[in-house]
């Protein structure tokens, strides 16, 4: 039987999601981010089908979403959106060590995903933590710092910010040191699955799938990263993309 629990992990609100029975035994562990203006729980679909493999899973909520959702506005959101990446990348590490405490971590097996904004956090921790063994990056972007300068782009076109040019000039430059197109040798050889809709509105694919083609001549395994690409598929993961994601860990974790 697959439980489900809520649990504060150093004050973030987060589902662990695995057998029951082992609840309390050393298993390799997923941490799967959730998308912009989604919420933890709307991942358990794939989190269960992860634990039926023998996973526990991490399922947190990003600042600002979920059960961490405050009165702010829309576009206080907006503007945050990489303010929140970062925090997830920070908090991933939060995660590691209070799993490592509770000896809750099988032989270093450690794994992370996401979706969209959780795509865009994965590939960010890809350049912070070593420890990360696999990825799987869903309709997000490795080249973070161009994804922003798109987006204080359109943001413009709409409207005046609510944040100085020499506030964006200084958030290009701190996203630079989690720009993993920026830090490509930060993947080391590791196994990296790729899945992304060819008519993403939202998310372009053609950022995955160029950095994808860029780095994959240097993996010495063709096998260890992968690139999925679906036909008219917009900016929404499908049953496709989960299965896919399923069997990606279970090869490579």
């Amino acid at each position: 039987m697959i439980g489900i629990y809520e649990e504060q992990i150093n004050n973030i609100p987060s589902l662990i999601v695995v057998e029951a029975d082992k609840a309390k035994e050393a298993l390799p562990v997923i941490t799967y981010f959730h998308g912009f203006t989604s919420a933890k729980e709307h991942n358990l679909p794939l989190a269960f089908l992860l634990a039926e493999k023998g996973y526990r899973v991490i399922l947190p909520d990003s600042k600002y979403h979920g059960a961490r959702e405050q009165e702010v506005s829309s576009l206080k959101r907006q503007v945050s959106f990489w303010e929140i990446v970062i925090q997830n990348v920070k908090e991933l590490k939060d995660v590691k060590e209070y799993l490592d405490d509770k000896g809750l971590v099988l032989n270093d097996q450690f794994g992370i995903a996401g979706t969209s904004m959780g795509g865009i956090t994965t590939s960010a921790a890809l350049t912070q933590y070593p420890w990360i063994k696999t990825a799987a990056i869903l309709m997000g972007s490795p080249k973070i710092t161009t994804y922003a300068k798109t987006l204080v782009d359109s943001f413009k076109k709409m409207g005046n910010l609510p944040v100085t040019d020499e506030e964006i000039n200084s958030l290009y430059e701190q996203l630079k040191l989690y720009d993993l197109s920026e830090r490509p040798e930060k993947l080391n050889q590791r196994p990296l699955l790729f899945w992304h809709g060819e008519d993403d509105p939202v998310v372009p694919f053609d950022h995955s799938y160029t950095f994808y083609e860029q780095v994959a001549k240097d993996y010495m395994n063709p096998e260890d990263i992968v690139f999925l690409k679906e036909a008219n598929r917009g900016h929404k993961v499908g049953r496709y993309a989960i299965l896919e994601t399923v069997k990606w860990f279970d090869r490579h974790l």
